[in-house]
């Protein structure tokens, strides 16, 4: 299994709140970590192989209120969830141009959205600085995916639904379909977004351009132009305030002109 790209924070160093992101310390440094470490601690439990998916419905709640954990390393206070990051994710694959919307399958593309960083829910948003090998993430991820397929989901409706978000879960991670390629373009573009809007809520006092670093690996020209434009928006963003941002050093190119309108 190709491991998620972990955009967020890729080659950062570590600021700020190390683990930030992780819903147990301890636990993210054990190379033992279960599923069933973290469903024993939550009251009430969920409950299991039942015909109902409410309990999948309040596991989603996690989403909400775990902070996607690049920003606090930053000092962001009470920065975006990690369900708000899917939510605007899937609104971008819905503003898609003709021009890739001929060639994928967009609703695929806006569930896929939905669910990729599903697991977190229960692994929390773990980072490439935290203490945890990549190979150590994606197995924890997996079986999170497999215990909301099965434990959750998997007595209701024939198990279809949850068979469903495992499935547009791995092809996510794959990274091998149009579609997929696709929403991890928008994943990227999705914090370009969330990062000029932190500097702008800031007055530009907190510099995230090391972020900016993941325009490199986008790949559709349409999800380009996107980004394009957001790294042209924070050169004013930082010009209207006499200041000059830091751009990341492995070629990221100062945007020398508006980009062309769509």
């Amino acid at each position: 299994m190709t491991v998620n790209e972990a955009t967020q924070t890729d080659r950062l160093p570590v600021q700020k709140r190390p683990g930030a992101g992780l819903l147990n310390r301890t636990q993210s440094e054990s190379e033992h970590w279960t599923v069933e470490s973290v469903v024993s601690a939550i009251e009430p439990r969920y409950e299991e192989h039942g015909k109902s998916p409410i309990s999948f419905f309040h596991l989603l709640e996690r989403l909400k209120t775990t902070p996607r954990a690049g920003w606090l390393r930053f000092g962001i206070r009470h920065p975006e969830s990690i369900s708000d990051h899917m939510y605007r994710m899937s609104i971008l694959t819905m503003m898609a141009p003709q021009s890739i919307s001929d060639k994928l399958n967009l609703d695929r593309c806006t569930k896929m959205a939905l669910v990729h960083d599903m697991a977190e829910s229960l692994v929390g948003d773990i980072t490439p600085v935290d203490p945890v090998s990549k190979e150590e993430k994606s197995r924890r991820e997996a079986t999170t995916m497999d215990y909301i397929g099965n434990n959750l989901l998997g007595n209701y409706n024939r198990g279809l639904n949850g068979q469903q978000l495992r499935s547009l879960w791995q092809e996510y991670e794959d990274s091998e379909t149009p579609e997929s390629l696709f929403v991890h373009d928008i994943d990227k573009v999705e914090l370009m977004l969330q990062m000029v809007e932190y500097e702008r809520q800031t007055k530009c006092e907190t510099d995230l351009g090391q972020f900016t670093h993941v325009t490199l690996k986008i790949q559709s020209p349409e999800a380009k132009k996107w980004s394009d434009h957001i790294l042209w928006e924070r050169l004013e963003l930082w010009q209207s305030y006499g200041k000059v941002p830091t751009w990341d050093k492995d070629g990221v190119v100062k945007p020398a002109a508006k980009p062309e309108p769509w």
